[in-house]
């Protein structure tokens, strides 16, 4: 892609035009349509888009809003950024799903607002999430950081709630060359006052309705994600290619726990995560292979120095603890080839614990 994005940065350039122009509203429209959104307004980047996502659903000082308990930390500092608190509910798997029960029972009369959280590419399923926050009145926001093209049934996750935020962190799956993100939402309601958050509280030059923020997805980062938006389809059918060759290959191993996949889904494969209680050691193993493995995350919201002061980090929360500990990121990525794919898969096979 390296000529095409070449020539739309060039292009920008040249126009004299820098912020809040046809590049912009030209990706607002595509990534829209490709989520089945009615609006998508771009922002500065990921943790922007859950922050400025939830002011735009009246999120605020004093309110509830229930998170994952296992996911990057951007989720649960977008809520304190608006005022409010975060309440993990414990995921069942490292997806970051959660028992509709559960998410029922954390609910209070101070809860506002619920963030789902599609993680490592994988679709949360959001018929219960929606069903408790419609019977409790709640706005749902999803964080999709990592999910750029996933797919509930026959519907792309990016317009099934009130909104949806993104982020085009140059690793993702969807990335620019810089930070960058966007809210998309069906509402035009809640695409206008984003629109107005975004860029000093106005929507007209110099006349501001409310105390806004600076945070707009330049034209160049626009450009470049229109080039990159026309091959992710290709790129994600590539993801989706080696995660079954992963499946595959790495089938029957003793204390290796492969992706958990939920029916009716589409994963992107952000990312590949297993699970083994001899992490370490496997990375070791791996890594004197020649075989390079990251872990996401390794302490867990509740666990870090940001909120030892505050009532989260005496919770009990089990299965974020435990995954903490358990999982492991393998090489994935549009540009992982066969032959190497089967060196880390042989790499794999041959440890013992």
């Amino acid at each position: 892609m390296g000529p095409e994005l070449e020539d739309a940065a060039l292009r920008v350039m040249r126009s004299g035009r820098v912020l809040l122009g046809p590049e912009l509203c030209a990706f607002e429209d595509a990534w829209a349509a490709a989520v089945g959104a009615h609006s998508a307004v771009g922002v500065g980047n990921g943790l922007d888009a859950l922050s400025l996502g939830l002011r735009a659903l009246g999120v605020g000082p004093g309110d509830e809003v229930l998170v994952p308990s296992h996911t990057f930390i951007a989720t649960w500092l977008a809520v304190v950024h608006v005022g409010a608190v975060p309440v993990p509910v414990d995921v069942r798997t490292a997806n970051a799903d959660w028992d509709p029960e559960a998410l029922a029972a954390a609910v209070t009369s101070r809860t506002r607002a619920v963030v789902p959280v599609h993680l490592y590419g994988h679709p949360v399923d959001l018929a219960p999430v929606l069903q408790v926050a419609r019977a409790h009145d709640l706005v749902v926001l999803d964080d999709a950081a990592q999910a750029h093209g996933a797919r509930l049934g026959d519907r792309p996750v990016g317009g099934l709630t009130h909104a949806t935020a993104w982020s085009f962190y140059p690793g993702k799956n969807l990335g620019a060359l810089g930070d960058g993100g966007a809210v998309t939402t069906p509402d035009p309601t809640t695409a206008e006052r984003l629109r107005s958050l975004r860029n000093y509280g106005s929507t007209e030059k110099y006349r501001h309705d409310e105390v806004g923020y600076n945070s707009r997805l330049d034209e160049v980062q626009a450009a470049l994600l229109s080039v990159k938006l026309r091959r992710l389809d290709e790129h994600n059918a590539r993801r989706a290619a080696a995660a079954r060759r992963y499946d595959e290959g790495l089938a029957g191993l003793d204390q290796l726990v492969l992706p958990e996949r939920s029916a009716g889904t589409s994963p992107v494969w952000h990312l590949y995560v297993v699970r083994t209680p001899h992490r370490a050691r496997l990375r070791e193993h791996l890594a004197a292979r020649g075989v390079e493995t990251l872990v996401h995350y390794p302490v867990p919201p509740h666990r870090q120095r940001a909120f030892a002061d505050t009532p989260m980090a005496g919770l009990h929360l089990p299965m974020a603890d435990r995954l903490a500990t358990e999982v492991l990121s393998l090489p994935m990525g549009p540009t992982l080839g066969p032959d190497d794919q089967d060196v880390v898969i042989d790499a794999v096979r041959s440890f013992r614990a």
